[in-house]
């Protein structure tokens, strides 16, 4: 896809409201379509039934989603499409991970590496149809009113950056691939209310 036509599609996604009713797709077709977008070019495959989602490079390297669950698939893409080639070659992308009942300093690191796949993930679900909002992934911890405010506010922050720079390379694919799909089963373009 051309650059302008790309940072255009991204704006009109990221133009609209971070949620949307009457989700689109299934886990299944995110899946199915990340398969058609990328098994034969990155070597990657999206696959859900996961307790834990992780990253396992490999050939095919393998994506692992929580369940069935949409918004799990279409956040696990989104750290896919923010990692570089060093580190998808690592599990887990090289990262740490920290259960429920984060301390406050390790609620704010995972704050300050999550806004940016949320945004993106945002922008996944503009595009077929799926509601967003923040996840925290600390059920149990203490995050406060104010913690919450200010990731929301980094999420569209990112948002906003996407709307006028366009989405890196794979995910601007991947979000049209995804629209795409939406099109084709449900016979009409995902749009949302202004």
């Amino acid at each position: 896809m051309a650059g302008n036509s790309c940072i255009e599609f991204v704006r009109q996604l990221v133009s609209a409201p971070m949620n949307a009713s009457d989700p689109a797709i299934s886990a299944d077709v995110v899946a199915d379509v990340f398969k058609d977008c990328f098994l034969s070019t990155e070597a990657t495959l999206l696959v859900g039934g996961a307790v834990e989602p992780f990253f396992e490079p490999g050939s095919p390297a393998q994506i692992h989603f929580r369940e069935d669950f949409v918004r799990s698939a279409l956040h696990e893409v989104a750290h896919w499409c923010v990692a570089g080639a060093r580190r998808r070659r690592l599990p887990d992308y090289g990262y740490w991970y920290a259960p429920d009942e984060r301390t406050g300093a390790q609620q704010a690191a995972f704050f300050s590496v999550e806004a940016r796949p949320q945004a993106i993930e945002s922008i996944f679900c503009d595009a077929c149809g799926v509601d967003f909002s923040p996840s925290v992934d600390n059920v149990e911890g203490n995050v406060s009113e104010l913690m919450l405010k200010s990731f929301s506010t980094r999420i569209a922050q990112w948002r906003a950056h996407f709307h006028d720079r366009g989405l890196p390379v794979r995910a601007a694919l991947f979000c049209q691939y995804l629209n795409r799909a939406c099109v084709q089963r449900e016979g009409r373009r995902v749009t949302h209310r202004p």
